[in-house]
C-alpha cells in the first residue's frame, strides 16, 4: 500500500517518516538546507513478515501544492499530519481537502510533536481535528499521538496503517504508470518512478509513453524499492526504459507509461466537478483553472454543461478544454486550482475521457453522460437503453481500460450483442435490420420504376436516425444475409429491378445492342436520340436512370459506355505494366484520339490512372471501380511506384 502524507509544513511529515522507515525522504541539498520538503520523497517501510508500506512524503509550503498534488493522486491511503503544538493550520485545511477530492477514504491522523504539550493539549487538539474532519470522507478516521523525537506511538501508527488494508487498485486492465521522476543513471539510461495505476508491468515489455507516444522496452524494474521482475497496480516502481528516440529530455512529470493499448491522449474530458463549499464566489462557465490530473498539471478551461454558473458547494456536468494533451481515463480523479495558482477551488471525476467538441451540452450528451457515470456492472445496460441505443465497444473499453474480453462478458450480462465493433440489445437490432428491409419495401412500392435508395438516403429514412459508421455496420449485415442487394449506386430489395416502359424498354434495347458493337467507340446522346427518333431530353433523361442503376457510366458529356466495357477499358490501360501514352492507348481500343483523351480524363478524374506529362499509369488501389480488374501482364518496363 502506497501513504501519502499530508498537512501543513513544518508539522513534522518528513520525520514522521524517517521514524516510520529509517529512511530520510528529503533527497535535495535545497531541502537539507531549508529544512522543508519542497518536492516528492519516498520511503519504504519493510516489516519484514512480507508486509511493506511505501510513503510519499508531500511539500507541506504552499507555494509547492503542485509538487504535492503530483504526488497525492497515486496513494492509496492518506496519512493527515497535525502538530500537536500547532493545531490546525492553511495548508491542514487544503490538504485535507485535497484528500476529499481524489476521493480518499482511507486514512489516518497523526499528532505530532505530541511531547510537546500535555494531555488537556493534546485533547484539545484532537477534538478540533475530528470536527475539522467531520463531513469529509475522512470523518471518523483514527488520531494517533506521536513523537519522531520520543517513538510515542510509532509501532502503534504502523499497526493502524496496515489495518487499513492492500491498496484497492485495479490489476486486471491493461499497464498504467504515472511518472512522478525522470533521471539518467550512468550506465543504465533513462529511469523513471511511479505509482502503477492499473495492471501490470513486466521486464522486457513494449510500452509507450503518454502522451508522446514514445516507444519504451522495460530492461528493468524496482518494486517498492526492490529488484524485481513484476511490478503491480498499487506498488510503487522505477523502471528502467529503453527505446529508439528515448532520452531524459523526452519523458517529463505528468507523462504515463502504458501498455500500447492506452495510449489515447486526449484534451476534452467529460467530468462530473464539485466546487468547494469555501469559495466566495460561483464557478463561471469557461473559467481558466489550474489542472491537476496523475502527476500531470496543465492549464484548461472550465465548460459548464448545465447552466453557465456553479455555487460553491454545488456539483455540476462540466467539460475540461486543456491546453495540452493528456492520458485520462474514466475514474481518474482530477483537482482545479485557480488562475493563479493560490488556491484549491474544485475536484472533478472523469466520466469520459474522450468529451465531444460539439453538442456537448445536447439532451442526448447529458443522458449518455447520466450512463456512463455508472459502474461497470451497470453501465452498459443503462447506455443500450438510450436513443443513441448502441456502444462503441472499442471506445467503451479504452475509456475504462477494460480488456476486450471483459466487455464481452459485461454486455452480455447487459443482454447485449456484439455485431462488429458495436454493442446493441438483442431487440434494438432485430428492430434495425427489420427497419433496413421494410424502409426499402415501402420505397418500392411507392417508387416501382425507381431502382432503389442509395444508402445515405435509406439511412436518413429509417425510423432511428444511426450515425454513418453504425449505419454500414447494419447495411453490412443485411447485405451479408443476401436481404439488401447492392445495384451500383443504389441498394434495393433482391427481385426489385428498375421497371422500365414498354416504349423504353425497347429503346433500351437498341441502345444495349449499339453499345455492344461500337464498345469502343459508343454514339452520343444526340445520335441515338436521332437514330430512334426520340426527343433528345427524353433519350438523355433515359440514359440518366440508366446511368444511376450502373447499367452504363457517362465518360463524357452526353457519352455513355456500358459498365463491363469501362472496366474492360481499365484492364487494358493497366495491362501495360508501365507508363504510357495517349496515342498508345488509342491504337489498343482503335478508336480515334479525340475519344481516347476522353476516357482517359475521365480515368484521371477518379484517380485510375495518374498523369505526368503525355504519360499516365495507373493506380491498382482505384482499378475495381467499375468491375474487376485482371493484374497486368508483364512488361518489357515495369511500372513505377
Amino acid at each position: 500500500m502506497i501513504v501519502g502524507t499530508a498537512g501543513h509544513i513544518d508539522h513534522g511529515k518528513t520525520a514522521l517518516v524517517k521514524a516510520l522507515t529509517g529512511v530520510d525522504a528529503d533527497r535535495l541539498k535545497e531541502e537539507k538546507a531549508r529544512g522543508i520538503t519542497i518536492d516528492l520523497g519516498y520511503a519504504y517501510s519493510d516489516l519484514g513478515d512480507g508486509r511493506q508500506l511505501g510513503f510519499v512524503d508531500v511539500p507541506g509550503h504552499e507555494r509547492f501544492v503542485h509538487n504535492m498534488l503530483a504526488g497525492a493522486t497515486g496513494i492509496d491511503a492518506a496519512l493527515l499530519i497535525v502538530s500537536a503544538a500547532e493545531g490546525i493550520k492553511p495548508q491542514t485545511v487544503e490538504h485535507l481537502q485535497i484528500m476529499d477530492l481524489l476521493g480518499l477514504d482511507r486514512g489516518i491522523v497523526a499528532l505530532t510533536k505530541a511531547d510537546l504539550v500535555d494531555d488537556d493539549q493534546l485533547l484539545e487538539r484532537m477534538a478540533e481535528v475530528e470536527t475539522l474532519l467531520s463531513g469529509t470522507a475522512l470523518g471518523g478516521a483514527e488520531i494517533v499521538p506521536v513523537s519522531a523525537v520520543t517513538g510515542r506511538g510509532i509501532d502503534e501508527l504502523k499497526e493502524r496503517l496496515l489495518a487499513l488494508g492492500e491498496s484497492g487498485k485495479g490489476a486486471t486492465g491493461f499497464a498504467r504508470l504515472a511518472v512522478d521522476r525522470s533521471f539518467v543513471l550512468p550506465g543504465a539510461g533513462v529511469v523513471v518512478t511511479g505509482t502503477i495505476h492499473a495492471g501490470e508491468i513486466r521486464v522486457d515489455d513494449r510500452l509507450l509513453l503518454t502522451p508522446s507516444g514514445l516507444e519504451a522496452r522495460v530492461r528493468s524494474l524496482h518494486a517498492q524499492n526492490r529488484p524485481a521482475e513484476i511490478g503491480r497496480a498499487g506498488e510503487r516502481c522505477a523502471l528502467n526504459l529503453a527505446g529508439p528516440r528515448l532520452s531524459k529530455d523526452a519523458v517529463k512529470r505528468g507523462d504515463w507509461v502504458v501498455g500500447p493499448e492506452l495510449h489515447a491522449p486526449t484534451d476534452r474530458l467529460d467530468v462530473r466537478l464539485t466546487l468547494l463549499a469555501s469559495e466566495g464566489q460561483p464557478l463561471k462557465h469557461w473559467s481558466p483553472v489550474h489542472v491537476h490530473l496523475g502527476s500531470a498539471h496543465v492549464m484548461g478551461r472550465v465548460a459548464l454543461l448545465q447552466g453557465d454558473t456553479l455555487p460553491a458547494g454545488g456539483s455540476s456536468l462540466a467539460q475540461l478544454v486543456l491546453e495540452e494533451k493528456v492520458g485520462a481515463l474514466s475514474g481518474d480523479r482530477v483537482i482545479l486550482r485557480d488562475p493563479s495558482a493560490t488556491r484549491t477551488i474544485a475536484g472533478a471525476a472523469v466520466i469520459d475521457p474522450f468529451g465531444p467538441p460539439r453538442n456537448r451540452r445536447s439532451e442526448r450528451r447529458i443522458a449518455e453522460l447520466g450512463a456512463l457515470a455508472e459502474p461497470d456492472e451497470t453501465v452498459l445496460s443503462k447506455l443500450l437503453g438510450l436513443e443513441t441505443a448502441h456502444v462503441d465497444l472499442a471506445r467503451f473499453g479504452l475509456a475504462r481500460n477494460l480488456r476486450p474480453v471483459d466487455v464481452d462478458a459485461l454486455l452480455e450480462a447487459a443482454g447485449g450483442a456484439r455485431l462488429e465493433g458495436y454493442g446493441f440489445l438483442a431487440d434494438t437490432l432485430a428492430a434495425a435490420r427489420a427497419d433496413i428491409v421494410d424502409t426499402l419495401k415501402a420505397h418500392h412500392e411507392e417508387k416501382p420504376d425507381a431502382p432503389g435508395l442509395q444508402p445515405e438516403r435509406l439511412r436518413l429514412t429509417l425510423k432511428r436516425r444511426w450515425p454513418p459508421a453504425v449505419f454500414k455496420v447494419l447495411l453490412d449485415q443485411e447485405i451479408k444475409a443476401k436481404k439488401v442487394t447492392v445495384d451500383g449506386a443504389f441498394l434495393r430489395l433482391p427481385g426489385h429491378s428498375l421497371k422500365l416502359g414498354a416504349r423504353d424498354e425497347e429503346v433500351w434495347r437498341k441502345i444495349h445492342a449499339e453499345l455492344t458493337r461500337e464498345r469502343f467507340r459508343p454514339p452520343r446522346v444526340r445520335d441515338f436520340a436521332t437514330a430512334y427518333n426520340v426527343p433528345e431530353t427524353d433519350m438523355r433523361r433515359l440514359l440518366q436512370r440508366l446511368g444511376k442503376v450502373g447499367r452504363v457510366v457517362e465518360v463524357a458529356p452526353d457519352q455513355y459506355f456500358l459498365r463491363p466495357v469501362v472496366a474492360e477499358m481499365i484492364a487494358i490501360a493497366h495491362a501495360f505494366g508501365r507508363e504510357f501514352t495517349a496515342a498508345e492507348f488509342r491504337d489498343k481500343l482503335d478508336n480515334g484520339r479525340k475519344v481516347a483523351i476522353l476516357i482517359l480524363e475521365f480515368f484521371d478524374r477518379h484517380g485510375i490512372t495518374v498523369r505526368r506529362g503525355d504519360l499516365r499509369r495507373t493506380v491498382p488501389q482505384k482499378l475495381n471501380q467499375f468491375g474487376a480488374v485482371a493484374p497486368a501482364a508483364d512488361a518489357d518496363t515495369p511500372a513505377k511506384a
